[in-house]
């Protein structure tokens, strides 16, 4: 593999990773495994996900199915957008982060949608605030950097 191919297949991990960092802080323990280990559809990651959130938020029975339907939609638009920049060999690694940060934005606006105001509260002090506070750091260094 050549050094554009792994950076493609770093960048493309790091996207997928950085979608929830909290629930795959357990992968780094398991990194010594082989790398032939299969790679979860976004149908498992949003599951696994949404029963994250369901515990801790304390999540009803429709949030729970709102959310799971919220991430199944969103992390396949993602990844689909992912492959369209990776298959149009875009190289700059700010364009793949923007349009993490585009699909992550929505599914917070989402969260907001159907959490009531003591489990949004909760899902901002369990990492989404520091979530949301990077993108928005990262989109105005983004428009700093185009009025250049």
């Amino acid at each position: 593999m050549n050094f554009f191919g792994m950076k493609l297949r770093f960048l493309s991990i790091l996207l997928l990773l950085s979608a929830l960092p909290i629930h795959f802080s357990g992968l780094y323990a398991q990194s010594d495994q082989p790398e032939k280990t299969k790679e979860k559809t976004t149908e498992e990651m949003a599951a696994e996900e949404a029963e994250r959130l369901e515990r801790l938020l304390k999540l009803e029975d429709w949030q729970v199915f709102y959310v799971d339907s919220t991430l199944q939609h969103d992390y396949a638009a993602l990844k689909k957008e992912i492959l369209a920049l990776q298959n149009s060999k875009v190289e700059n690694y700010d364009i793949y982060t923007l349009t993490q940060d585009k699909w992550m934005e929505r599914i917070d606006k989402s969260y907001k949608k159907f959490f009531n105001e003591a489990q949004w509260t909760a899902y901002l002090k369990n990492g989404g605030a520091k979530a949301i506070k990077a993108r928005e750091k990262r989109r105005i260094k983004a428009e700093k950097a185009g009025k250049k």
